[in-house]
Parts: structure tokens; C-alpha cells; sequence
């Protein structure tokens, strides 16, 4: 899984959002490292729904009017958070095994 893929799966765990609302939360939540564009995190939507880890879904709220197209919103899945909780528990393993190396990496110095 891409680092973007997850930090759009990540962006809806708590709530169904449309496009622009999942460019902001990735940017916030990654702290600025990452700033997709729009056919960029679009591709990978598309990529994430025909796995089946999102779906178009419903507002949590009554969205505000918008005076341009209709927003698509999307959710998260089942698989997707199932997904998404498998990633989170590998980067977890990774960065404890990157921690204990450069504890022993520190200890040689």
C-alpha cells in the first residue's frame, strides 16, 4: 500500500468526504508531506474502490450547497478498514524495528 493510499484510507476512517475535503485532511494529518493533486489522489480512489476498500457513500452531515457540480463522497468499506488496520499495525512493527537498530546503532558509536 502507497503512502497515499493510507493516508486516504486514514482520512476516512472517521467520515464519509468528498475529493477536496481528502486532499486537506491528507495534507494536515501528514503534516504537509503530502499534497496530492487532484488526478493524482482521483487515481487513486479509482485504485481503492476497484479493490473494494472505498465506496461512494453518503455525507455524515448535511453537506453545505455547492454552486458547482455535485459532490461524490466516499467511504470507507469494511475491507478498507480491515485494510487500513493491517498497514497501520505494519508501519508499527517496522518503526519498532527501526528504533531498536538505531538504539544498537547508538550504543556502537
Amino acid at each position: 500500500m502507497s503512502t497515499l493510499e493510507f493516508h486516504v484510507l486514514l482520512a476516512l476512517a472517521s467520515a464519509p468526504l468528498y475529493g477536496y475535503a481528502i486532499k486537506d485532511a491528507v495534507a494536515t494529518e501528514s503534516a504537509g508531506a503530502l499534497t496530492p493533486r487532484a488526478g493524482s489522489l482521483y487515481r487513486v480512489l479509482a485504485r481503492l474502490m476497484t479493490s473494494g476498500l472505498v465506496a461512494e457513500g453518503e455525507p455524515a452531515d448535511e453537506p453545505e450547497p455547492h454552486p458547482g457540480l455535485a459532490r461524490r463522497y466516499y467511504a470507507l468499506t469494511a475491507a478498507g478498514r480491515k485494510a487500513l488496520a493491517a498497514e497501520a499495525a505494519r508501519l508499527k512493527r517496522t518503526a519498532a524495528v527501526a528504533e531498536k537498530r538505531l538504539r544498537l546503532a547508538q550504543g556502537r558509536s
